[in-house]
């Protein structure tokens, strides 16, 4: 089994690599007649993009989400329109320097999976990550902003709550802190 598949009723199919043409999924199983655009997905991919915290990588891509199926322009109401079938998203790859890990193609990162994808499928792509790259999150997240608009009202939140012997004091979660800061952390302190 692959694991690119997740999901049974809303199913979520990614694909791409780090530093191939482009990173994409396909969304199966979200209803018709759901107002769906490109901006309503790139809010959430904006947040995620990379490059803007000198924590992160430095690549720039605009993660610029294009939809290729499963909407519809309906005349009667003016709107693109989910139609029930498959959703087709793709993100286009637009700064992969692959050169840059010329040096280390025959080393594993740590805390990198090169080394459990060479042994589970015999390749190490050593260009920043391959399948294994963080870049795949942006198929994520964009699948998420389609969840979102399926089923309204519903909250999902994340923030990181420890990096290495750094943990969090649960005392001062902050929600609202988790925007304010580089790492996403609840705890304005320990941030």
């Amino acid at each position: 089994m692959s694991f690119n598949s997740f999901g049974h009723l809303f199913r979520v199919t990614t694909f791409g690599e780090s530093h191939g043409a482009a990173i994409g999924c396909v969304v199966d199983g979200c209803p018709p007649r759901i107002p769906l655009t490109a901006a309503d997905i790139q809010g959430d991919l904006d947040r995620r993009r990379p490059g803007q915290s000198r924590f992160t990588t430095q690549r720039q891509e605009p993660d610029t989400v294009r939809i290729l199926s499963g909407v519809f322009h309906d005349e009667a109401s003016g709107q693109e329109m989910t139609t029930g079938t498959p959703i087709a998203l793709v993100i286009e790859n637009v700064d992969q320097r692959s050169k840059d890990y010329s040096q280390i193609k025959d080393k594993y990162r740590p805390g990198h999976a090169g080394y459990t994808y060479d042994v589970k499928y015999g390749l190490h792509d050593y260009r920043g990550g391959g399948r294994a790259s963080a870049r795949e999150t942006a198929s994520r997240v964009a699948a998420g902003a389609i969840a979102r608009k399926v089923v309204p009202g519903v909250t999902v939140r994340g923030a990181l709550v420890r990096i290495g012997p750094h943990a969090v004091d649960r005392t001062r979660w902050d929600w609202n802190e988790v925007s304010r800061n580089p790492f996403f952390c609840p705890d304005a302190k320990t941030a």
